[in-house]
Protein backbone atom coordinates (compact mmCIF):
# COMPACT_ATOMS: atom_id res chain seq x y z
CA UNK A 1 0.00 0.00 0.00
CA UNK A 2 1.15 3.55 -0.73
CA UNK A 3 2.75 5.06 2.36
CA UNK A 4 0.58 8.19 2.39
CA UNK A 5 -2.62 6.18 1.94
CA UNK A 6 -1.58 3.83 4.74
CA UNK A 7 -0.94 6.77 7.07
CA UNK A 8 -4.34 8.25 6.20
CA UNK A 9 -6.09 4.98 7.01
CA UNK A 10 -4.24 4.74 10.31
CA UNK A 11 -5.70 8.08 11.46
CA UNK A 12 -9.15 7.47 9.97
CA UNK A 13 -10.88 7.39 13.36
CA UNK A 14 -9.44 10.80 14.22
CA UNK A 15 -10.54 12.27 10.89
CA UNK A 16 -14.06 10.92 11.43
CA UNK A 17 -14.21 12.44 14.91
CA UNK A 18 -13.08 15.83 13.59
CA UNK A 19 -15.66 15.71 10.84
CA UNK A 20 -18.41 14.97 13.35
CA UNK A 21 -17.32 17.86 15.55
CA UNK A 22 -17.52 20.27 12.61
CA UNK A 23 -20.89 18.83 11.58
CA UNK A 24 -22.39 19.21 15.04
CA UNK A 25 -21.05 22.77 15.38
CA UNK A 26 -21.87 24.01 11.86
CA UNK A 27 -21.17 27.72 11.32
CA UNK A 28 -21.77 30.00 8.35
CA UNK A 29 -20.18 32.69 6.19
CA UNK A 30 -17.16 34.38 7.81
CA UNK A 31 -18.40 33.70 11.34
CA UNK A 32 -16.65 30.44 12.23
CA UNK A 33 -15.28 30.95 15.77
CA UNK A 34 -15.60 27.33 16.97
CA UNK A 35 -14.43 25.85 13.69
CA UNK A 36 -11.45 28.19 13.41
CA UNK A 37 -10.41 27.64 17.03
CA UNK A 38 -10.61 23.86 16.63
CA UNK A 39 -8.60 23.88 13.39
CA UNK A 40 -5.89 26.15 14.80
CA UNK A 41 -5.71 24.09 17.98
CA UNK A 42 -5.18 20.85 16.06
CA UNK A 43 -2.61 22.46 13.78
CA UNK A 44 -0.63 23.59 16.84
CA UNK A 45 -0.82 20.03 18.21
CA UNK A 46 0.72 18.80 14.95
CA UNK A 47 3.58 21.29 15.22
CA UNK A 48 2.37 24.12 13.00
CA UNK A 49 2.23 27.83 13.71
CA UNK A 50 -1.13 28.67 12.06
CA UNK A 51 -2.12 32.25 11.30
CA UNK A 52 -5.62 33.68 10.93
CA UNK A 53 -4.86 35.96 7.97
CA UNK A 54 -8.42 37.28 7.69
CA UNK A 55 -11.66 36.62 9.56
CA UNK A 56 -11.83 32.82 10.01
CA UNK A 57 -9.27 32.31 7.22
CA UNK A 58 -6.41 30.09 8.46
CA UNK A 59 -3.01 29.57 6.84
CA UNK A 60 -0.49 26.89 7.84
CA UNK A 61 2.78 26.00 6.13
CA UNK A 62 4.45 22.60 5.84
CA UNK A 63 7.89 21.88 4.42
CA UNK A 64 10.26 24.67 3.51
CA UNK A 65 13.25 22.64 4.68
CA UNK A 66 14.29 21.87 1.11
CA UNK A 67 14.36 24.30 -1.83
CA UNK A 68 11.54 24.00 -4.30
CA UNK A 69 8.22 25.39 -5.45
CA UNK A 70 5.09 26.08 -3.40
CA UNK A 71 1.89 24.04 -3.71
CA UNK A 72 -1.38 25.10 -2.05
CA UNK A 73 -4.20 22.83 -0.92
CA UNK A 74 -7.55 24.31 0.05
CA UNK A 75 -10.44 23.15 2.21
CA UNK A 76 -13.55 25.25 2.84
CA UNK A 77 -15.08 25.25 6.33
CA UNK A 78 -18.48 27.00 6.24
CA UNK A 79 -21.95 25.47 6.41
CA UNK A 80 -25.36 26.55 5.13
CA UNK A 81 -28.24 28.27 6.98
CA UNK A 82 -30.35 25.10 6.72
CA UNK A 83 -32.07 23.26 9.58
CA UNK A 84 -30.86 19.68 9.45
CA UNK A 85 -33.43 16.87 8.99
CA UNK A 86 -31.20 13.79 9.26
CA UNK A 87 -31.24 11.13 11.98
CA UNK A 88 -27.48 11.37 12.59
CA UNK A 89 -26.40 11.07 16.23
CA UNK A 90 -24.09 14.05 15.66
CA UNK A 91 -26.59 16.24 13.78
CA UNK A 92 -26.08 19.98 13.96
CA UNK A 93 -27.01 21.81 17.15
CA UNK A 94 -26.64 25.32 15.69
CA UNK A 95 -29.56 25.66 13.28
CA UNK A 96 -27.07 25.52 10.41
CA UNK A 97 -26.04 22.42 8.44
CA UNK A 98 -23.02 21.08 6.61
CA UNK A 99 -25.25 20.12 3.69
CA UNK A 100 -22.48 20.66 1.13
CA UNK A 101 -19.77 18.53 2.72
CA UNK A 102 -17.41 21.25 3.89
CA UNK A 103 -17.08 19.46 7.23
CA UNK A 104 -15.46 16.64 5.22
CA UNK A 105 -13.12 19.04 3.46
CA UNK A 106 -11.94 20.58 6.72
CA UNK A 107 -11.40 17.21 8.40
CA UNK A 108 -9.52 15.86 5.38
CA UNK A 109 -7.33 18.95 5.34
CA UNK A 110 -6.48 18.41 9.01
CA UNK A 111 -5.62 14.79 8.23
CA UNK A 112 -3.42 15.94 5.36
CA UNK A 113 -1.78 18.50 7.65
CA UNK A 114 -0.88 15.77 10.14
CA UNK A 115 0.57 13.53 7.40
CA UNK A 116 2.50 16.37 5.78
CA UNK A 117 4.07 17.30 9.10
CA UNK A 118 5.07 13.67 9.69
CA UNK A 119 6.66 13.57 6.21
CA UNK A 120 8.05 17.08 6.22
CA UNK A 121 11.58 15.98 5.35
CA UNK A 122 10.25 14.51 2.09
CA UNK A 123 8.64 17.76 0.91
CA UNK A 124 10.72 19.28 -1.89
CA UNK A 125 9.56 22.84 -1.36
CA UNK A 126 6.60 24.22 0.54
CA UNK A 127 2.95 23.26 1.05
CA UNK A 128 0.46 25.95 2.02
CA UNK A 129 -2.71 24.78 3.74
CA UNK A 130 -5.66 27.11 3.11
CA UNK A 131 -8.55 26.65 5.54
CA UNK A 132 -11.19 28.92 4.03
CA UNK A 133 -14.45 30.43 5.32
CA UNK A 134 -17.42 31.74 3.33
CA UNK A 135 -17.35 29.60 0.20
CA UNK A 136 -21.14 29.37 0.17
CA UNK A 137 -21.36 33.17 0.06
CA UNK A 138 -18.50 33.39 -2.47
CA UNK A 139 -16.53 35.70 -0.17
CA UNK A 140 -13.87 33.62 1.59
CA UNK A 141 -11.38 32.81 -1.17
CA UNK A 142 -11.34 36.41 -2.35
CA UNK A 143 -10.71 37.61 1.21
CA UNK A 144 -7.82 35.17 1.66
CA UNK A 145 -6.28 36.08 -1.71
CA UNK A 146 -6.50 39.76 -0.78
CA UNK A 147 -4.88 38.91 2.58
CA UNK A 148 -1.86 37.46 0.74
CA UNK A 149 -2.43 33.68 0.82
CA UNK A 150 -0.76 33.33 -2.60
CA UNK A 151 2.36 35.32 -1.66
CA UNK A 152 5.44 34.98 0.57
CA UNK A 153 6.27 32.41 -0.65
CA UNK A 154 4.53 32.78 -3.99
CA UNK A 155 2.21 29.86 -4.80
CA UNK A 156 3.10 28.00 -8.01
CA UNK A 157 0.09 25.66 -8.18
CA UNK A 158 -3.05 24.92 -6.16
CA UNK A 159 -5.78 22.31 -5.83
CA UNK A 160 -9.04 21.72 -4.00
CA UNK A 161 -11.29 18.73 -3.35
CA UNK A 162 -15.08 18.72 -3.22
CA UNK A 163 -17.16 15.71 -2.22
CA UNK A 164 -20.45 15.08 -3.99
CA UNK A 165 -23.74 13.32 -3.33
CA UNK A 166 -25.95 11.97 -6.08
CA UNK A 167 -23.35 11.92 -8.82
CA UNK A 168 -23.66 9.05 -11.35
CA UNK A 169 -20.41 7.56 -10.07
CA UNK A 170 -19.45 4.58 -7.88
CA UNK A 171 -19.00 5.62 -4.27
CA UNK A 172 -15.46 6.64 -3.43
CA UNK A 173 -14.33 7.35 -6.99
CA UNK A 174 -12.02 10.35 -7.42
CA UNK A 175 -13.19 12.27 -10.49
CA UNK A 176 -11.19 14.72 -12.60
CA UNK A 177 -13.11 17.06 -14.91
CA UNK A 178 -10.38 18.05 -17.37
CA UNK A 179 -8.78 21.37 -18.36
CA UNK A 180 -10.62 24.65 -18.83
CA UNK A 181 -13.69 26.14 -17.13
CA UNK A 182 -15.27 23.61 -14.75
CA UNK A 183 -17.68 25.81 -12.80
CA UNK A 184 -20.07 28.56 -13.81
CA UNK A 185 -19.67 32.23 -13.09
CA UNK A 186 -22.08 33.61 -10.53
CA UNK A 187 -23.81 36.97 -10.22
CA UNK A 188 -26.45 37.54 -7.57
CA UNK A 189 -29.21 40.04 -8.18
CA UNK A 190 -31.94 41.70 -6.13
CA UNK A 191 -34.82 43.46 -7.87
CA UNK A 192 -36.49 46.00 -5.59
CA UNK A 193 -39.98 47.12 -6.60
CA UNK A 194 -41.70 50.20 -5.17
CA UNK A 195 -45.36 50.71 -5.92
CA UNK A 196 -48.38 52.19 -4.16
CA UNK A 197 -50.29 49.94 -1.81
CA UNK A 198 -53.93 49.95 -0.90
CA UNK A 199 -57.10 47.97 -0.27
CA UNK A 200 -57.33 44.65 -2.10
CA UNK A 201 -60.90 45.48 -3.13
CA UNK A 202 -59.81 48.69 -4.90
CA UNK A 203 -56.75 47.71 -7.02
CA UNK A 204 -57.41 50.58 -9.46
CA UNK A 205 -56.16 52.95 -6.76
CA UNK A 206 -52.84 51.14 -6.40
CA UNK A 207 -49.64 50.44 -8.35
CA UNK A 208 -49.27 46.75 -7.57
CA UNK A 209 -45.63 45.65 -6.96
CA UNK A 210 -46.67 41.98 -6.78
CA UNK A 211 -48.03 42.18 -10.32
CA UNK A 212 -44.69 43.64 -11.44
CA UNK A 213 -42.78 40.91 -9.59
CA UNK A 214 -44.81 38.20 -11.33
CA UNK A 215 -44.25 39.69 -14.79
CA UNK A 216 -40.52 40.14 -14.17
CA UNK A 217 -40.15 36.56 -12.96
CA UNK A 218 -41.71 35.18 -16.15
CA UNK A 219 -40.00 37.64 -18.50
CA UNK A 220 -36.48 36.90 -17.24
CA UNK A 221 -36.72 33.36 -18.63
CA UNK A 222 -36.90 34.84 -22.15
CA UNK A 223 -33.22 35.80 -21.86
CA UNK A 224 -32.31 32.14 -22.08
CA UNK A 225 -35.07 30.86 -24.36
CA UNK A 226 -35.18 33.71 -26.91
CA UNK A 227 -32.08 35.89 -26.58
CA UNK A 228 -29.15 33.51 -26.00
CA UNK A 229 -27.41 31.37 -28.62
CA UNK A 230 -28.67 27.78 -28.09
CA UNK A 231 -25.07 26.55 -28.22
CA UNK A 232 -24.27 28.64 -25.16
CA UNK A 233 -25.55 28.27 -21.61
CA UNK A 234 -27.08 30.68 -19.13
CA UNK A 235 -29.30 29.98 -16.14
CA UNK A 236 -31.31 32.79 -14.54
CA UNK A 237 -32.86 31.59 -11.29
CA UNK A 238 -35.20 33.53 -9.02
CA UNK A 239 -34.92 31.81 -5.66
CA UNK A 240 -36.64 34.35 -3.43
CA UNK A 241 -39.77 36.51 -3.80
CA UNK A 242 -41.28 38.63 -1.07
CA UNK A 243 -44.11 41.11 -0.82
CA UNK A 244 -47.18 41.66 1.26
CA UNK A 245 -48.32 40.40 4.63
CA UNK A 246 -51.96 39.42 4.17
CA UNK A 247 -54.43 38.50 1.45
CA UNK A 248 -56.60 41.63 1.30
CA UNK A 249 -53.93 44.32 1.12
CA UNK A 250 -51.80 45.29 -1.89
CA UNK A 251 -48.38 46.18 -0.47
CA UNK A 252 -46.18 49.16 -1.26
CA UNK A 253 -43.08 47.09 -2.04
CA UNK A 254 -41.84 43.70 -3.16
CA UNK A 255 -38.55 42.16 -4.23
CA UNK A 256 -37.07 39.21 -6.09
CA UNK A 257 -33.62 37.76 -5.55
CA UNK A 258 -31.68 35.23 -7.59
CA UNK A 259 -28.57 34.29 -9.52
CA UNK A 260 -27.13 34.26 -13.04
CA UNK A 261 -24.85 31.35 -14.05
CA UNK A 262 -22.92 30.92 -17.29
CA UNK A 263 -19.52 29.85 -18.64
CA UNK A 264 -19.19 32.66 -21.17
CA UNK A 265 -18.12 36.21 -20.24
CA UNK A 266 -19.96 37.76 -23.19
CA UNK A 267 -23.19 35.96 -22.29
CA UNK A 268 -22.65 36.95 -18.66
CA UNK A 269 -22.46 40.68 -19.43
CA UNK A 270 -25.37 40.51 -21.90
CA UNK A 271 -27.57 38.72 -19.35
CA UNK A 272 -26.86 41.27 -16.62
CA UNK A 273 -27.66 44.12 -19.03
CA UNK A 274 -30.93 42.53 -20.16
CA UNK A 275 -31.96 41.68 -16.59
CA UNK A 276 -31.77 45.37 -15.70
CA UNK A 277 -33.53 46.51 -18.91
CA UNK A 278 -36.37 43.99 -18.62
CA UNK A 279 -36.96 44.67 -14.91
CA UNK A 280 -36.96 48.45 -15.26
CA UNK A 281 -39.11 48.27 -18.41
CA UNK A 282 -41.80 46.16 -16.75
CA UNK A 283 -41.74 48.49 -13.76
CA UNK A 284 -42.45 51.48 -16.00
CA UNK A 285 -45.19 49.57 -17.82
CA UNK A 286 -47.10 49.06 -14.57
CA UNK A 287 -46.19 52.41 -12.97
CA UNK A 288 -43.78 51.09 -10.34
CA UNK A 289 -40.20 52.07 -9.58
CA UNK A 290 -37.65 49.28 -10.01
CA UNK A 291 -34.07 49.23 -8.79
CA UNK A 292 -31.74 46.32 -9.63
CA UNK A 293 -28.74 45.44 -7.45
CA UNK A 294 -25.98 43.14 -8.78
CA UNK A 295 -23.55 41.66 -6.25
CA UNK A 296 -21.55 38.57 -5.16
CA UNK A 297 -19.89 38.27 -8.56
CA UNK A 298 -17.62 35.23 -8.97
CA UNK A 299 -15.68 34.00 -12.04
CA UNK A 300 -15.33 30.39 -13.22
CA UNK A 301 -12.83 27.92 -11.80
CA UNK A 302 -10.31 27.20 -14.56
CA UNK A 303 -8.54 23.84 -14.40
CA UNK A 304 -4.92 24.02 -15.47
CA UNK A 305 -3.94 21.69 -18.32
CA UNK A 306 -0.73 20.39 -16.72
CA UNK A 307 -2.37 19.76 -13.33
CA UNK A 308 -5.24 18.01 -15.14
CA UNK A 309 -2.66 15.44 -16.31
CA UNK A 310 -0.25 15.15 -13.39
CA UNK A 311 -2.64 14.97 -10.38
CA UNK A 312 -4.82 12.18 -11.88
CA UNK A 313 -1.62 10.25 -12.59
CA UNK A 314 -0.34 10.58 -9.01
CA UNK A 315 -3.79 9.64 -7.67
CA UNK A 316 -4.09 6.54 -9.86
CA UNK A 317 -0.62 5.40 -8.77
CA UNK A 318 -1.70 5.69 -5.13
CA UNK A 319 -5.29 4.39 -5.25
CA UNK A 320 -5.27 2.20 -8.35
CA UNK A 321 -6.70 3.05 -11.76
CA UNK A 322 -10.12 1.64 -10.86
CA UNK A 323 -10.57 4.29 -8.16
CA UNK A 324 -9.94 7.21 -10.53
CA UNK A 325 -12.17 8.60 -13.27
CA UNK A 326 -10.42 10.99 -15.65
CA UNK A 327 -13.44 12.31 -17.54
CA UNK A 328 -11.43 14.27 -20.09
CA UNK A 329 -9.16 11.30 -20.88
CA UNK A 330 -12.21 9.06 -21.26
CA UNK A 331 -14.42 11.38 -23.32
CA UNK A 332 -12.25 14.15 -24.75
CA UNK A 333 -14.57 16.68 -23.12
CA UNK A 334 -14.22 18.72 -19.94
CA UNK A 335 -17.05 18.06 -17.49
CA UNK A 336 -18.55 21.34 -16.27
CA UNK A 337 -20.93 22.04 -13.40
CA UNK A 338 -23.49 24.83 -13.41
CA UNK A 339 -22.82 25.62 -9.77
CA UNK A 340 -20.24 28.23 -8.78
CA UNK A 341 -17.13 27.87 -6.63
CA UNK A 342 -15.07 30.73 -5.23
CA UNK A 343 -11.82 28.80 -5.61
CA UNK A 344 -12.08 30.67 -8.92
CA UNK A 345 -10.31 33.58 -7.24
CA UNK A 346 -7.30 31.31 -6.75
CA UNK A 347 -7.45 29.87 -10.27
CA UNK A 348 -7.45 33.44 -11.64
CA UNK A 349 -3.99 33.96 -10.15
CA UNK A 350 -2.18 30.60 -10.29
CA UNK A 351 -2.48 27.24 -12.09
CA UNK A 352 -5.18 25.35 -10.19
CA UNK A 353 -7.22 22.16 -10.14
CA UNK A 354 -10.72 21.24 -8.93
CA UNK A 355 -11.39 17.54 -8.31
CA UNK A 356 -14.31 15.64 -6.82
CA UNK A 357 -14.94 12.51 -4.77
CA UNK A 358 -18.24 10.64 -4.87
CA UNK A 359 -19.63 10.19 -1.35
CA UNK A 360 -23.32 9.31 -1.73
CA UNK A 361 -25.39 7.57 0.94
CA UNK A 362 -28.90 6.22 0.40
CA UNK A 363 -31.38 7.20 3.12
CA UNK A 364 -34.52 5.02 3.02
CA UNK A 365 -33.88 4.38 -0.66
CA UNK A 366 -33.27 8.02 -1.54
CA UNK A 367 -29.93 9.68 -2.32
CA UNK A 368 -30.38 13.34 -1.42
CA UNK A 369 -28.35 15.99 -3.24
CA UNK A 370 -26.06 18.68 -1.87
CA UNK A 371 -27.85 21.52 -0.02
CA UNK A 372 -30.76 19.27 1.00
CA UNK A 373 -31.66 19.13 4.74
CA UNK A 374 -31.66 15.30 4.59
CA UNK A 375 -28.40 14.75 2.71
CA UNK A 376 -25.93 12.29 4.28
CA UNK A 377 -22.36 11.73 3.08
CA UNK A 378 -20.23 8.59 3.21
CA UNK A 379 -17.51 8.87 5.86
CA UNK A 380 -15.55 5.99 4.32
CA UNK A 381 -14.07 8.42 1.77
CA UNK A 382 -12.42 10.58 4.44
CA UNK A 383 -9.11 8.70 4.42
CA UNK A 384 -9.09 8.72 0.62
CA UNK A 385 -9.56 12.47 0.44
CA UNK A 386 -6.93 13.04 3.11
CA UNK A 387 -4.42 10.94 1.18
CA UNK A 388 -5.21 12.67 -2.13
CA UNK A 389 -4.58 16.09 -0.57
CA UNK A 390 -1.23 15.10 0.94
CA UNK A 391 -0.01 12.89 -1.89
CA UNK A 392 -0.83 15.43 -4.60
CA UNK A 393 1.20 18.11 -2.85
CA UNK A 394 4.21 15.87 -2.16
CA UNK A 395 4.29 14.33 -5.64
CA UNK A 396 3.77 17.58 -7.54
CA UNK A 397 6.61 19.26 -5.66
CA UNK A 398 8.81 16.21 -6.18
CA UNK A 399 8.22 16.29 -9.93
CA UNK A 400 8.49 20.05 -10.39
Amino acid sequence: MNKILEQAKMINDEIVSWRRYFHENAETHLNLPKTTAFVMGKLREFGYEPVEICQSGVLAIAGGKKPGKTFLIRGDMDALPIKEETALSFKSTTGNMHACGHDFHTAMMLGAAKILKENENEINGTVKLMFQPAEETLAGAKAMVEAGILEDPKVDAAMMIHIFSGMPLPDGVVAFSGPGAVSATSDWFKINIKGKGGHGAMPHATFDPLNVAAHIHIALQEINSRETDPEKTVVVTVGEMHGGSTGNIIPDTAFLQGTIRTFDDEVREFTKKRLVEISEGIGKTFRCEVDVELFNACPSVINDEELSKSIPSYTAEMLGKEAVLDIYAATGKTQRMSGSEDFAYVSEKVPALFLGISASVSVDGVIYPQHHPKVVFDESILATGTAVYANSAIQWLKNH
